[in-house]
């Protein structure tokens, strides 16, 4: 099963993810719902750092993915940021939606 945790700050701005395991829907190759959450996490990564140009913490290995946002932002990029990931929060909740046993998506929030 996929596990995506999505990492919130006291204001509920979203500060980072992490997203591992395997779904286990199919076979390597022809898994749509391990394709589906990779290109959206990775659309939302590719947006941060290309379109808005922020220099994330940002990991991926086989298998997770893993994304801090900094802490030192002005009020307009944090909006930014969060209009990015709520897209992808909404993408990754509408998969589980449909695929609830291969992918479960959950909030945590930060002190």
């Amino acid at each position: 099963m996929i596990r995506a945790v999505i990492y919130r700050d006291p204001l509920e701005n979203i500060v980072g993810f992490e997203v591992s395991g395997h779904s286990g829907y199919s076979e390597r190759g022809k898994d749509i719902v391990c394709a589906a959450v990779s290109a959206i996490v990775q659309t939302a990564v590719i947006g941060l750092t290309e379109v808005l140009g922020i220099k994330v913490d940002y990991r991926q290995k086989a298998g997770e993915a893993r994304c801090i946002i900094p802490e030192e932002l002005s009020g307009g990029q944090i909006e930014k940021i969060n209009i990015i990931l709520k897209t992808m929060l909404h993408g990754l909740m509408s998969i589980q939606e449909g695929y609830s046993d291969y992918i479960r998506v959950e909030e945590r929030r930060l002190n």
